[in-house]
C-alpha cells in the first residue's frame, strides 16, 4: 500500500532539508544537530534499501504558490498559500509500506516530527 507522508514546517528560511532551517535545529547543540543529520541519512538509506521509498520532493517557498479557482465560469488566481498558517507544507515522500503502522513508524523518524507536523495519508489506488 502506498502512503503520502506530508512534512509541515515553519522554517525561517525556506530551504531543504527543512528541519535544518528551523529554530529547533539551530538551538540544538552541535552533537544534537549531528545526531539529527545522521538519523535522517540513516532513515533515507533504510527506506531506499528496503524499497519503501517511492519518491520524495521538497516544495518551493509558500510565497511562490498560486491558488486557482473557477467562479461563475471565470478562472481566478491568487498568489501565496491559501491557508493562513505558520506551518506550511514543505515537501512530501511517497512510501510503499506493508501497512499504515509501518508508514507511521517511518514518519515518526523524520526530524521534522520533533517540532513540526508529519501527516501520513493512504493513497487510493
Amino acid at each position: 500500500m502506498k502512503y503520502l507522508v506530508l512534512i509541515y514546517s515553519n522554517p525561517t528560511s525556506w530551504a531543504h532539508p527543512t528541519f535544518e532551517h528551523t529554530d529547533y535545529y539551530r538551538d540544538a547543540s552541535p552533537a544534537e544537530r549531528a545526531e539529527m543529520d545522521a538519523q535522517f541519512a540513516d532513515l533515507m538509506r533504510e527506506m531506499s534499501t528496503s524499497g519503501e521509498l517511492v519518491s520524495g520532493t521538497p516544495l518551493a517557498a509558500p510565497d511562490t504558490t498560486r491558488v486557482v479557482r473557477v467562479q461563475d465560469g471565470a478562472t481566478v488566481t491568487t498568489d501565496g498559500p491559501f491557508a493562513e498558517s505558520k506551518e506550511q507544507m514543505a515537501g512530501y515522500f511517497v512510501l510503499d509500506c506493508a501497512d499504515i503502522d509501518r508508514a507511521t513508524e517511518l514518519a515518526a523518524r523524520f526530524p521534522d516530527a520533533r517540532f513540526g507536523r508529519v501527516e501520513v495519508r493512504p493513497i487510493m489506488e
